[in-house]
């Protein structure tokens, strides 16, 4: 494949997966502005890592992991000054509640996601989005036990805060 094919085949495979995109940088970055220049930054680095990219693992597997690493390093640095991180409303809706919960406890919910630290947030993220345990343990970089451990952890522990919350 020569270079111009390479290249439009990866930015074919960029727009096949932009969703992906739109869900990484909603759940780490609250203010619209903000959230499409972190797209922008996670392009940036897609584009400059392209010829890294070797196809042993899905394309969009590594995508998410680029993305991710990008995401987590902005919330990192946003983190250490004042304002506060918020989930979009449009991730909120990725949330598995039930149309029958009320806004407050959609909120309450958010609430709770938002407080987790930048891998469980991951974490939260790729389940949300239905990935195999097995393609987030790629992503993140550990095992898929670890992965099924640390996900009914984060439930678990939503679970706990939400219902102390309820109870207060």
């Amino acid at each position: 494949m020569d270079g111009n094919a390479a290249e439009r085949e990866f930015v074919e495979q960029l727009e096949r997966h932009r969703g992906l995109l739109a869900k990484v940088a909603s759940a780490y970055c609250p203010d619209t502005a903000l959230r499409e220049d972190l797209v922008q930054d996670i392009v940036v680095q897609l584009w400059s890592s392209r010829k890294r990219f070797d196809g042993r693992v899905k394309f969009s597997t590594w995508m998410y992991r680029v993305a991710l690493n990008v995401a987590i390093t902005a919330y990192r640095r946003a983190s250490r000054q004042p304002a506060l991180l918020e989930l979009d409303d449009r991730f909120a809706d990725a949330l598995p509640v039930p149309d029958t919960e009320s806004d407050a406890e959609r909120a309450l919910l958010r609430e709770h996601i938002e407080r987790l630290d930048p891998l469980n947030r991951a974490l939260l993220v790729l389940y949300l989005d239905d990935r195999p345990y097995s393609e987030i343990a790629e992503i993140l970089g550990i095992s898929e036990s670890n992965v099924g451990t640390k996900i009914a952890r984060v439930k678990q522990r939503l679970r706990r805060e939400i219902s102390q919350a309820g109870t207060t």
